[in-house]
């Protein structure tokens, strides 16, 4: 049973909303990552690849990257999290943190996700 069926089974009719509010992102090595559907349009690829005219079903979409591993996808899904966060903020912003033995493979990931 995947998770939009759960949501669908927990919460009924408004289970389809709720699943279509949210996003799953698959790594090459088969992680994945559940995140606000707000916070995955951060990426313009991403946003492009859920705008599809097939994609207009209220399931919860689900993203295949053959080209991204778990430890740079999951860096990106918080780099979602805090652009959304400090987006407008008047607050301090602090440094995104990024590991320097990851910072090549993020790059290469931000430049194809266009975020």
């Amino acid at each position: 049973q995947g998770l939009s069926s759960g949501i669908n089974a927990e919460y009924g009719d408004q289970g389809s909303s709720i699943a279509a509010d949210f996003v799953k992102l698959v790594s090459n090595d088969d992680h994945e990552f559940i995140l606000k559907r707000s916070h995955a349009l951060t990426s313009g690829t991403i946003k492009s690849m859920l705008s599809c005219p097939n994609s207009k079903n209220k399931e919860m979409h689900k993203v295949q990257f053959r080209e991204i591993p778990s430890h740079v996808l999951c860096k990106v899904c918080m780099y979602f999290a805090y652009k959304n966060r400090y987006t407008n903020s008047t607050s301090e912003i602090p440094e995104f943190p990024i590991e320097p033995e990851i910072a090549l493979e993020l790059l290469m990931a931000a430049n194809f996700l266009d975020c």
